[in-house]
């Protein structure tokens, strides 16, 4: 990458002070419905020089300087019928018409690979596992620690980079495809070159370049070719709304409104609903879109035009290069509201059937049905995104399991909160889009926030592979990892996945050393999800719910495909003793069925006169006509 970044010598004579220091992107592609290419130059006095091209189909239609002499703008032309192929940006001195080009670099146009712009995002029929990738496996040690980066590698720290990288997750994709996973979710990979804490990736110093501690570019294209061999997309973790101090923008900023309040550090107090607010100040609005996280984290100014288009591209220039099956958007809502809507519209228009889900960490329906592509809104916003994580449901999943009160109406949660929470997504127009989580990085474990029951535990897990959403799982929730529940730890929800490391005594790869509940939770897990790839009424089918009673819920899936696509009976019972049902009062759905058969446990029950449901547990029953 660094050869592609890094421009000749200057001609003899030259100005020595003349040099490209980055050049973005890195290359380009034929055939894309985007016509125009915006290259950002940067470099000592760059914009002393006049570009110019002579390559067929390629126009340079206007060039941009700006208050930092430092950069410069190209504004490249496209033609239909342009060519791949290299061909030197040759870059002129001042009023030297007729001689030598000062500098030269060579940029390349590839051609896209087939079926590049049809390729299929994830949809209801997979099933996602996300990964931290420096806490998942290490499987080149050389690469812990970077003589020239100052966060060196300590296991011991909670805060530290622990050492897992790109061949280690490369090493266990047989893993993840054997438990029945068919999309991969690492967290971001991009250059994090911080002092101190920067495993987690979402402090980016290089949009262009992958962590070295994680690998190369080249290795993250290897590990997404390796992952589609055997049947699984990856998902990349993009971060549109910040970036890290250590970024190298920030020695240099193109404009001084690159960055929100011109680089100074503006905290955002985090008043999300205040873009959508009828009543809402803009004040609070400008906050939200405009605040920091942290001083580490510089707010990126997207009402810029040309922030907007380097992040459009950029998104689009890893797409392409590494071939990626959808997007995960971290903090969505934070960004300039304009820019997000563009964005999102440009890459669609790219890529019509990929899958993009933004991040809105809100559990109140409209606040996160309103980012869905195809809401009418009464601001009249428009939004192209296709898919949020479903911060509504999972939260009401985790506290229905965790209340003992059988009556959501007295003020805890129940089974009916679930059930009332599902019940709102007429507010979404396309709630099976969604993605419904069990866990994530920035949560409690799910087997710690369940009481380390295992009969919630597997509830949990059913409801989120039959719910009429897309389902995603954390690294570890198959072996009950847990964490603290009080307060934000980090660190406790991210320990290493067992196995990972030269030494662990502990093999959740191969098994050793596995509890025997951490094996029963990681086959009923494997077993569901390799289900589920067969499911077709679970991917695309339409449900039917009703209303719980005795602590018990009980929903169907039914009508998958144009044939019927079968029908799913979900029924679960959080009470400690079994629960018979009269299952008259599903008669709408059970009319003309008289069995039905437990795809956990092969169990037939048959259905005439009722149905007694085990204690503590979930049954999912494929129904017989």
């Amino acid at each position: 990458m660094l050869a592609m970044l890094v421009a000749p010598a200057p001609a003899k004579g030259g100005p020595a002070s003349y040099r490209i220091d980055h050049l973005e992107p890195a290359s380009w592609w034929t055939g894309m419905r985007h016509p125009a290419l915006q290259l950002i130059v940067h470099g000592e006095h760059i914009a002393d020089l006049r570009p110019d091209i002579g390559y067929p189909g390629v126009r340079i239609a206007g060039t941009t300087r700006v208050a930092n002499p430092n950069y410069l703008f190209i504004d490249l032309e496209l033609a239909a019928g342009v060519r791949p192929g290299s061909f030197d940006i040759a870059f002129h001195a001042p009023g030297a018409a007729g001689k030598a080009a000062v500098l030269k670099h060579r940029y390349q146009l590839q051609p896209r690979a087939p079926g590049s712009r049809e390729r299929q995002g994830f949809t209801g029929r997979d099933a996602i596992y996300q990964v931290m990738p420096d806490r998942f496996a290490n499987g080149d040690p050389a690469n812990d620690s970077i003589a020239a980066m100052p966060d060196k590698a300590n296991r011991a720290a909670g805060g530290g980079r622990h050492g897992g990288d790109l061949a280690g997750m490369t090493a266990h994709l047989d893993y993840i495809a054997a438990m029945g996973y068919t999309q991969v979710w690492p967290t971001p990979l991009l250059e994090n070159d911080m002092p101190a804490y920067s495993y987690h990736g979402y402090a980016a110093t290089d949009h262009y370049r992958i962590d070295r501690r994680y690998g190369s570019n080249d290795d993250f294209r290897a590990f997404v070719a390796a992952a589609r061999a055997r049947g699984i997309g990856v998902i990349q973790d993009v971060v549109l709304n910040h970036i890290g101090a250590g970024h190298w923008w920030m020695k240099d900023l193109p404009m001084p409104d690159w960055i929100t309040h011109e680089g100074k550090p503006v905290m955002t107090r985090h008043h999300r609903v205040a873009v959508g607010d009828p009543y809402g100040s803009r004040a609070d609005a400008r906050n939200f879109t405009e605040g920091w996280f942290s001083r580490g984290m510089p707010d990126l100014n997207g009402a810029n035009p040309y922030v907007a288009n380097y992040l459009i591209q950029n998104t689009i220039w890893w797409i392409e290069y590494a071939g990626l099956s959808g997007l995960r958007v971290d903090t969505w809502g934070y960004s300039n509201n304009a820019f997000l809507a563009e964005w999102s519209r440009r890459v669609m228009a790219e890529y019509p059937n990929l899958n993009l889900v933004g991040e809105e960490w809100s559990t109140r329906v409209p606040v996160v049905a309103r980012w869905q592509a195809g809401k009418a809104n009464h601001d009249g916003y428009v939004s192209h995104l296709p898919s949020l994580m479903d911060f509504p449901l999972n939260d009401a999943l985790r506290r229905a399991l965790t209340s003992t009160a059988t009556d959501s109406d007295h003020g805890t949660f129940s089974l009916n909160d679930l059930y009332e929470t599902l019940a709102q997504d007429h507010l979404y127009p396309a709630p099976q889009d969604l993605v419904l989580f069990e866990g994530n990085h920035d949560l409690p474990r799910t087997w710690s926030v369940l009481g380390e029951d295992m009969g919630l535990w597997k509830m949990a897990m059913a409801y989120v592979l039959t719910a009429p959403r897309i389902p995603q799982f954390y690294y570890g929730t198959e072996i009950l990892m847990g964490s603290t529940t009080q307060g934000r730890d980090d660190a406790s929800y991210r320990h290493d996945f067992p196995g990972g490391w030269p030494g662990d005594k502990v093999n959740a790869f191969t098994g050793t050393g596995l509890t025997p509940a951490q094996r029963e939770a990681q086959a009923f897990l494997k077993k569901l999800l390799n289900w589920r790839k067969g499911a077709t009424v679970i991917h695309r089918g339409r449900t039917m719910h009703f209303g719980p009673e005795q602590d018990t819920y009980v929903f169907f899936r039914y009508g998958g495909n144009a044939q019927g696509g079968g029908k799913v009976m979900v029924a679960l019972n959080k009470n400690r003793t079994p629960v018979t049902l009269d299952t008259a009062r599903f008669g709408e759905m059970l009319d003309g069925v008289h069995a039905g058969t437990d795809v956990l446990t092969g169990q037939t029950f048959h259905l005439e006169r009722g149905i007694t449901l085990p204690a503590r547990t979930a049954i999912i029953l494929e129904l017989k006509q």
